[in-house]
């Protein structure tokens, strides 16, 4: 399984510490070209390479740690995304709700990438709670998961635990998905909860 993050800014970089944390190798990638890219990735972890965009999305999973409306972009790299796992950590914060079509954000960044399998995820904390170690006193952070397609969501589970993180999963994008998104300018009810589970014993 291999990994990797399209969007170098603030949460893309907090993503990239997670796994070079727990020495899951993973590539980052944005508009820059990698070279530009190398001493930003030099300062977040060996496991962290820098590529293109065309070389991100030969990855089996992609997180998408990008504005909104920048996944358009990144869609039109391949006509095709049957296969891949994308992992929506956008936030449509300031996006008329007309412009979606009713629909929640994910659903419509969903669409775009015709056969991928999307799951919502890691969206809800700012990214210097992202960048933390997730293992907090007597237990994890909590990372909310959301997706149309459960098998996707079961590997986005198991990376989240893989990152240290505690994955709680919402529903659907229509049900849960709702509860971490932005609409409009309102923030969902689990936007910016910093909640821990207990370790079980």
């Amino acid at each position: 399984m291999s990994f990797a993050i399209i969007g170098a800014g603030r949460i893309g970089q907090a993503l990239a510490k997670a796994f070079a944390r727990k020495d899951i190798a993973v590539s980052l990638a944005s508009r820059t070209p990698p070279a530009q890219l190398a001493e930003l990735t030099r300062s977040l972890g060996t496991q962290v390479t820098p590529v293109s965009l065309n070389d991100a999305v030969t990855a089996d999973t992609i997180l998408l740690a990008i504005p909104f409306w920048a996944h358009r972009e990144v869609a039109q790299i391949l006509t095709d995304w049957t296969g891949k796992t994308l992992i929506d950590v956008s936030n449509a914060h300031g996006v008329d709700p007309s412009e979606l079509g009713g629909l929640p954000s994910s659903a419509v960044v969903a669409n775009a990438f015709a056969g991928a399998q999307l799951v919502k995820g890691f969206n809800h904390l700012v990214a210097s709670v992202l960048a933390q170690d997730p293992a907090v006193p007597g237990g994890r952070r909590v990372v909310f998961l959301s997706s149309d397609h459960p098998p996707a969501s079961e590997r986005v589970r198991h990376l989240a635990e893989r990152l240290g993180f505690a994955p709680v999963e919402l529903g659907g994008l229509a049900e849960g998905g709702l509860l971490v998104q932005a609409k409009g300018t309102n923030w969902g009810p689990l936007i910016f909860q910093d909640l821990a589970k207990p370790e079980q014993r």
